[in-house]
């Protein structure tokens, strides 16, 4: 009897904290889902949204996570999202991809660039975006921070405009009997056979794959432009006026350019890595996959005549031979990687002509740097001749102290009984020394040691 009370209690207890974490994640859902309604208005809804969410989880004051739980943002096909607090476990079991994926999108790899190909999914890690690609779905990890912001916005404007190719506002396809159709509520249409030449859009995954890539190269161009436009100031004012302030400057401007070369050349030379496989570029086709093992399990079902395979619409190339069986004219597929190569080539190209801006901003450092070099030499050399000029002088200037010390002495000389002869001597001695020094200088210029 003393126990129950206690034990209602606590349940009750646990009762109420799931209920409100289950009342506060759809609310996040339903502003997010709100903003993507409106694309016009994306930037000031998702700040809304921020705003919202950030004054409930005030307000409230809840617990702090579950271990190893962090926020997510779920896009599905038609650019809806919603907010999910996602354990690793949960990430691993809902894309099958192995835990050690999950390391790279950590904060260790915060700056690597790496676009893994699995069998079910897609990793991306492209400086600040983080996600993992289905041929269903994309996971956004960290969707609330500043860099991510417009990337979530691109999702949403973009994602609606390109999510199906559509047949009377169906979006089903079938394959029965080795023929392509289109069910149209119920009304199976077929299509011609030179179904060859049939253009869709890019498959989903390269979809999302392609605004990250656009996301990410505006944002290195941006900061490209951001680095010329602070640079050639601050070189130029080197080159007039070399002081400690000014150097400073320019070494902080090289610290910045050397940083954000680093950075584009690690997104370049990921791509180029993917250029250079065509495996690695055909394990990317997660939509080309998917429908294949579709197809294979519709094919090996009991009525293979009569199963009908869902294939995702916006697959670019979609061919068939009426002769040769589906699974083995998609397996001649497999290697037909034109579309990504396009695509990664001209983001490729972006980068590389990003890559040559900062080289061209370094070589102006580098020739600003030897024009100031060539100043301190000249500065230097010119320091030298003076010091040259003056040991010179101070060579004749020591002689005739020396000869005016020997006459100085208190030693008995015949010369100083003749009356006028300090005048005459002094004279003598200057000019003596004047013409040493004149000497002395000539024979410096003759062998070059001093400038004309």
């Amino acid at each position: 009897m003393g126990k129950g009370p206690f034990s209602f209690r606590r349940t009750s207890s646990r009762r109420r904290t799931k209920k409100a974490v289950e009342t506060l994640q759809p609310a996040g859902a339903t502003m997010m889902e709100a903003a993507a309604l409106s694309p016009n208005n994306a930037a000031p809804a998702v700040s809304n949204s921020i705003s919202a969410m950030v004054a409930a989880a005030a307000s409230s004051k809840p617990k702090k996570k579950a271990g190893g739980a962090r926020l997510w943002m779920r896009f599905d096909r038609l650019g809806q999202s919603e907010l999910i607090e996602c354990d690793k476990n949960t990430i691993i079991k809902r894309v099958s991809i192995p835990a050690r994926d999950l390391r790279i999108l950590g904060p260790v790899f915060s700056h690597s660039s790496n676009i893994l190909a699995r069998e079910k999914a897609m990793v991306v890690n492209l400086e600040f975006i983080k996600a993992i690609v289905t041929a269903e779905e994309v996971l956004l990890l960290d969707p609330l921070r500043h860099e991510v912001l417009p990337f979530v916005d691109q999702l949403r404007q973009q994602l609606p405009q390109k999510s199906s190719f559509r047949v009377h506002g169906s979006d089903q396809m079938a394959v029965q009997d080795n023929e392509i159709q289109f069910s149209t509520g119920g009304q199976w249409l077929p299509v011609p056979e030179a179904v060859e030449g049939l253009r869709c859009d890019l498959p989903f995954e390269f979809q999302v794959l392609e605004i990250a890539l656009e996301v990410v190269c505006t944002y290195l161009d941006s900061n490209v432009a951001d680095l010329e436009r602070d640079a050639y100031p601050v070189l130029d004012e080197l080159a007039m006026n070399v002081s400690t302030k000014n150097l400073e400057h320019v070494r902080s401007l090289k610290s910045n350019l050397t940083r954000l070369l680093a950075r584009v050349q690690k997104v370049r030379d990921e791509i180029e890595h993917l250029l250079d496989d065509n495996e690695d570029m055909a394990h990317l086709y997660l939509t080309r996959k998917w429908i294949q093992n579709q197809q294979s399990e519709a094919l090996l079902g009991p009525p293979a005549s009569n199963s009908i395979i869902n294939a995702a619409p916006n697959l670019r190339h979609l061919s068939f031979n009426r002769s040769a069986s589906l699974v083995s004219s998609n397996n001649l597929a497999d290697h037909d990687v034109e579309d990504l190569e396009m695509l990664l080539e001209a983001y490729f190209m972006q980068l590389d002509g990003t890559r040559n801006k900062i080289l061209s901003v370094r070589e102006y450092i580098d020739d600003t740097e030897d024009y100031v070099n060539i100043q301190l030499d000249n500065q230097r050399n010119e320091l030298i001749q003076l010091q040259l000029t003056l040991t010179i002088a101070s060579f004749a200037v020591a002689v005739e102290t020396m000869l005016a010390g020997m006459f100085g002495m208190n030693i008995p000389c015949p010369l100083y009984k003749i009356n006028g002869i300090f005048g005459l001597f002094v004279g003598g001695i200057s000019a003596a020394c004047i013409l040493l020094f004149l000497l002395v200088l000539g024979y410096a210029r003759w062998k070059k040691l001093l400038g004309s």
